[in-house]
């Protein structure tokens, strides 16, 4: 059944746009959903741009966002405490949410130093286009004096126009090699993006009734099986056509957005 969903969780990389280009028939799908009166969020593991980037991005491709987007830098400020000192190694939507947070920012320009008893609480690291040796030599440090490791999210890629590109789970595995830790991650698949979209539907929010729409079985699809809710496969981004899908459960697999929302008509 289709029909019966209310709430549409949709990724935004390679589903409703590439490096921010609209992917044919999605803004349409976005409007055609809403119209239908179902609830949309966007839901993205991308950490790099604060809320109002990501609102004024779907604004110039015409989709209407403001207060519908979750990012996993909004996950990453679930998992520190108010007034915790953290280093970011990141982009500005990192710091946007540890600062609404209450945390104690501190931005990893490669050349930070700090004495023995103001060390960091946790190291926060997502997709940073500035990061070198000098940034990861300042996160590792800090991590092997203790800080807690907590990455936006796992995606070593994600997807553009002209292929893949380097995500921010690949920096985030750089520092945690220095470090000799495992990070604790915070957005898809894992619990902190639960809790954030918990947070933001309210007590209304049924996952039974709700979709799941990616193009990452190991991410989106995992997502979606943790919080009970259907897994939509989209092949307009990392996974393509040939590809075989097993790790996850696939309610629905089509071409793209505009397939899927055609589906609920």
């Amino acid at each position: 059944m289709t029909r019966d969903i209310d709430t549409v969780l949709c990724d935004l990389d390679g589903v409703v746009w590439l490096a921010h280009e609209a992917i044919p028939g999605s803004v349409d799908a976005i409007r055609s959903l809403r119209d239908s009166g179902r609830r949309v969020l966007f839901v993205t593991n991308n950490s790099a741009a604060v809320v109002a980037d990501h609102e004024r991005a779907l604004a110039a491709i015409g989709i209407e966002a403001a207060g519908d987007v979750v990012s996993s830098s909004m996950a990453a400020a679930f998992l520190v405490q108010p007034g915790e000192r953290c280093l970011v190694t990141g982009g500005a939507g990192i710091t946007e949410a540890l600062e609404a947070r209450g945390a104690d920012v501190v931005l990893n320009d490669g050349t930070t130093r700090w004495a023995p008893d103001d060390a960091f609480d946790a190291v926060v690291v997502g997709l940073h286009r500035d990061f070198d040796y000098a940034r990861l030599r300042v996160a590792g440090k800090a991590v092997l004096e203790g800080a807690r490791l907590i990455g936006t999210n796992g995606d070593t890629t994600y997807p553009t126009p002209t292929g893949l590109e380097p995500g921010g789970g690949s920096i985030v595995a750089a520092v945690a090699s220095v470090g000799g830790v495992s990070a604790t991650i915070a957005g898809k698949p894992e619990r902190a993006m639960v809790d954030v979209i918990a947070d933001k539907v309210g007590a209304s929010f049924d996952p039974s009734r709700a979709a799941v729409v990616g193009d990452r079985p190991e991410t989106d699809g995992l997502f979606a099986e943790r919080i009970g809710a259907r897994f939509v496969l989209v092949e307009s981004g990392v996974t393509r056509p040939t590809d075989v899908v097993t790790e996850v459960a696939v309610a629905h697999r089509v071409a793209d957005l505009a397939a899927f929302s055609s589906l609920l008509h």
